[in-house]
């Protein structure tokens, strides 16, 4: 069982009527109008948790709104193609979260009825402690608290917890005995809003805005006058790896690779080719026009990116069955991973232009 939080956690506990009433008058007044807050339903919380993973609330919105439109409730998502909803979702990476929700559609279409407990939605495809503690406390009224990174931030700076841990999951797991001693029995769902909003808006990794923090009183970071050393997270050891990439055309069609069905990554999603994949060297690519460059951390990566176009007779007569020929009017209608999608606006826009140094 996980240990309680050190420091002012027991006074923070004694407080909690008074904390939970200052966070709520708060939340009342200033949440933001989002819309599966503004006109909730299950499926809105699901979809919404999914794309919410790994990604900023003003990245989602457009794309939640794309995709209820197209796919406004479960059986919709459930009878889709999954080249639909990887179409939807291009663009907001991490595409595992779309093929678990595409399969939780097909399984809560199959049930008479949803889930109602925390520990049931766990048993479903890419639900997690935090993710079904969001679903079924703001749905189902479960008294569930949610702990993610926002609301880890907020309780080791509430109770100066000067524990270094070893990433932000395992701090979730210490101070999830907190946030439930923390949660009311009554709307546990807008409370749990309110933490993440809070963490969102206010409580800040840099530069929190203490002065207009509504539970500044019970905060003991704040006291101390050190708000950002907590929580304090051991920092990552990142690797650097260099990917170099193939631009080549053909009759007006660009050579993509597209991954296989049963890939861990990105299956049946396209890519600008690596020079191994195209059947050629480094050495080789890279004597070819430099037209991007891209540095993007994923993970525990440091990635160095550089796409260098390469005449298609310098190919191997014989491609790889995952390499195929795209033509130009037909590459918005295959699925690109987002930052290829970028990358190939950019080049196409630019022509044969100078190097494009690309953001993330």
């Amino acid at each position: 069982m996980a240990r309680m939080p050190p420091s002012s956690a027991s006074t923070l506990i004694a407080a909690a009527p008074d904390f939970r009433r200052a966070l709520r008058d708060w939340y009342r007044q200033h949440a933001r109008p989002l819309p599966w807050r503004s006109s909730p339903s299950l499926y809105k919380t699901v979809v919404s948790e999914f794309m919410l993973q790994q990604t900023q609330v003003k990245t989602v919105l457009p794309y939640l709104d794309r995709w209820l439109a197209a796919l406004p409730d479960f059986a919709s998502l459930a009878a889709a193609l999954e080249e639909h909803v990887l179409k939807l979702w291009e663009g907001l990476g991490y595409y595992s979260r779309a093929r678990n929700l595409h399969r939780l559609a097909k399984q809560l279409a199959a049930r008479p009825a949803p889930p109602r407990t925390p520990a049931e939605w766990q048993e479903l495809p890419g639900i997690g402690p935090y993710t079904a503690a969001a679903i079924t406390s703001i749905t189902f009224g479960a008294p569930a608290a949610c702990v993610d990174g926002n609301v880890v931030r907020i309780l080791a700076r509430l109770t100066a917890d000067a524990t270094e841990f070893r990433d932000s999951a395992s701090a979730s797991k210490v101070f999830t005995p907190l946030a439930n001693a923390l949660l009311p029995t009554e709307d546990p769902g807008a409370h749990n809003q309110a933490m993440m909003e809070l963490g969102a808006t206010v409580c800040f990794r840099q530069n929190p805005l203490c002065l207009t923090c509504p539970v500044r009183p019970f905060c003991a970071a704040a006291r101390r006058g050190e708000p950002e050393a907590f929580p304090r997270l051991a920092p990552k050891k990142m690797e650097q790896r260099s990917v170099t990439r193939v631009w080549s055309e053909r009759n007006g069609a660009l050579l993509l690779r597209r991954a296989p069905t049963g890939a861990k990554r990105f299956a049946n999603m396209h890519e600008l080719p690596t020079a191994e994949e195209a059947g050629l060297t480094v050495a080789t690519a890279e004597r070819g026009q430099l037209l991007a460059r891209k540095r993007r951390g994923i993970t525990r990566y440091q990635i160095t990116e550089s796409i260098h176009r390469v005449p298609a007779s310098a190919l191997r007569k014989k491609l790889q069955p995952e390499l195929v020929w795209v033509p130009r009017p037909q590459l918005d209608a295959v699925t690109l991973s987002g930052p290829h999608r970028r990358w190939v606006r950019a080049i196409l826009a630019a022509g044969t232009g100078e190097e494009i140094k690309t953001n993330p």
